[in-house]
């Protein structure tokens, strides 16, 4: 699932403040779904906007093993959490119910841009 740009797609769902998903999952798409919940609870301690929606999360994907790839980027290779945010990612995505095995890739191809960003966290940032 693509989830950066303007022509990919996103899955709206909601908050999940502890983390943590108590609900069986029946098929891979509920965890994607799980794990995009977890992705919008982190943040770039720089910018007020979740990674998600930052344009930060290239790709999500959970295979039938129930395994979930993340390829995701940063604002910058300097950005402070280069080391601590994939690492929290990872954690946090481990804690979700049904999910065996985690793997946070960060990539620099393509660099991150603003243009990645969904329209809410543009307005968000008032880049209108």
């Amino acid at each position: 699932m693509q989830a950066a740009g303007d022509d990919g797609f996103r899955t709206e769902t909601g908050d999940m403040s502890d983390n943590t998903n108590p609900l069986p999952q029946d098929d891979p798409g509920d965890l994607e779904a799980a794990v995009i919940d977890v992705l919008r609870s982190c943040y770039d301690p720089e910018i007020p906007v979740n990674i998600y929606d930052l344009g930060l999360i290239y790709e999500v994907r959970v295979d039938a093993g129930d395994q979930a790839y993340i390829r995701m980027t940063l604002t910058s290779p300097m950005c402070p959490v280069a080391e601590s945010l994939p690492v929290e990612i990872e954690t946090k995505i481990r804690d979700i119910a049904g999910i065996s095995d985690v793997t946070v890739e960060v990539v620099w191809d393509p660099p991150w841009t603003p243009e990645m960003m969904s329209e809410d966290a543009r307005l968000e940032l008032n880049m209108f």
